[in-house]
């Protein structure tokens, strides 16, 4: 079975989708490990209410030397606000994904990140926007694109509202994604994902 470490740096209502699928058995994966770097991220307590090992760590060092004792083979960063550094990244290399809220390349990369994505959205005027799961490279928002769902957001005026129809697709491919790499339907072709 897929071991994952989920990485939080708020609620963890992505982990939280992640959680109810293993649970419900939609995916072959079990989550061993979360960590956030944030020492009250809600998404600690999420995994805890559960018996999984929660975590406040900020140095990438002694992150690295979890994920290796706890055996990861998927990291998930799932609203986790910081960058990963490369040393973590050649350590995982195509085997750490983000959930980012908008259809990549469209409003991404610094800067883009949480609620100021849908703002950026909003003052565009965009009719459609949605959420990618990328493979995570040294670019930000730059790797392999996983997985790409869109919605309308011509009939919404906040960006609030952006966010909340936006997270409800987050909460359906973030999942599906874990799982398409539990089941290794996952190849990467000239830095392209091939789904099997």
């Amino acid at each position: 079975m897929l071991k994952v470490a989920v990485f939080v740096s708020g609620g963890g209502t992505d982990l939280q989708s992640i959680l109810d699928a293993c649970e419900a058995k939609q995916i072959h994966a079990e989550v061993k490990l979360v960590i956030s770097n944030r020492k009250n991220a809600y998404g600690l307590q999420r995994a805890i209410a559960k018996g999984i090992k929660a975590e406040w760590i900020k140095d990438e060092e002694i992150i690295l030397q979890r994920l290796q004792e706890e055996q990861i083979d998927l990291v998930v960063l799932a609203g986790y606000l910081a960058i990963v550094s490369e040393k973590l990244i050649k350590a995982y290399e195509n085997r750490i994904i983000n959930i980012h809220p908008s259809l990549i390349p469209s409003f991404c990369g610094p800067g883009f990140y949480g609620l100021h994505v849908h703002e950026a959205a909003l003052k565009r005027g965009v009719k459609v926007s949605g959420a990618t799961v990328h493979i995570v490279s040294e670019v930000v928002d730059g790797g392999p694109i996983v997985l790409q769902e869109a919605c309308d957001i011509s009939d919404l005026k906040t960006a609030e509202e952006i966010q909340a129809r936006v997270l409800e697709i987050e909460h359906r491919i973030l999942p599906k994604a874990v799982g398409l790499f539990a089941d290794q339907r996952i190849k990467i072709e000239e830095e392209r994902v091939v789904i099997l």
